[in-house]
């Protein structure tokens, strides 16, 4: 490889590389180059840890990658936006809505049906994203529900004593009624991230959710955001990011 060496990138360890350049996380990055994906100037190359300079070509699947800054957006996601790289069926996608945060190509975390409005996080941080939308993760995420009639006083505390979901008790954090005309408003707090999980903890206690709104992510909330706005995530926001465990 080339001795010389843009100091940003020196000593920058090729699966690390891979990660930064958008491709994937760190850990996949891993299994590409022990795979035979990964080439450095032209050759195969099967040790994450190799050092990759500004003048070496990477190459991952014959595709060139470059290292590249990271970038961190918030939107506020309006409904009928689908949360994906593009859609068979010509709906908006969120990729849209950010095209002018970065220049970067960023990715979102995760998913938000095509119907639920709220926070989501997108960014070119492989190792954040696949950390953050791990299923496994104890990441907080709070819900603003609306079904289609009123609940009882003692809806929060039925549903924070655990509702059976396809043969697993499903916890949540917390739970909340809020003020609203027809009392069909409440606030749900979890940190599972399995697919559907809020409406289907509502279909199984006999609601329709007419209107669902993620307010809140990891701790990032969506205030001062109108549907469709998005901003760029503050130093301290994006440390609080990457210390969740």
């Amino acid at each position: 490889m080339n001795k010389k060496t843009n100091q940003s990138l020196a000593g920058v360890p090729l699966n690390k590389y891979i990660s930064v350049a958008g491709v994937c996380s760190r850990r996949n990055a891993v299994l590409l180059i022990k795979d035979g994906h990964v080439k450095i100037n032209g050759k195969v190359v099967k040790e994450p840890g190799v050092r990759v300079g500004s003048d070496d070509v990477v190459k991952v699947k014959n595709r060139v990658v470059r290292s590249q800054e990271l970038a961190y957006v918030v939107l506020n996601k309006p409904r009928g936006v689908v949360t994906t790289v593009s859609d068979e069926k010509g709906r908006h996608t969120v990729l849209e809505l950010v095209s002018l945060a970065a220049k970067q190509r960023i990715y979102p975390v995760g998913r938000l049906d095509v119907n639920t409005t709220g926070v989501l996080i997108l960014t070119n941080d492989g190792d954040l994203a696949q950390k953050l939308a791990h299923p496994k993760g104890r990441i907080a995420k709070v819900y603003d529900v609306t079904v289609h009639k009123a609940l009882p006083p003692e809806a929060p505390d039925a549903i924070k004593k655990g509702i059976r979901i396809d043969g697993s008790v499903l916890q949540v954090d917390d739970c909340l009624l809020l003020p609203s005309p027809k009392n069909n408003k409440i606030r749900v707090t979890i940190h599972s991230g399995k697919n559907r999980i809020i409406r289907r903890l509502f279909e199984v206690l006999g609601y329709i959710v007419e209107r669902l709104d993620r307010v809140s992510f990891a701790g990032i909330s969506k205030k001062g955001l109108a549907l469709g706005q998005w901003r760029l995530l503050t130093k301290s926001e994006i440390e609080k990011l990457k210390s969740v465990n």
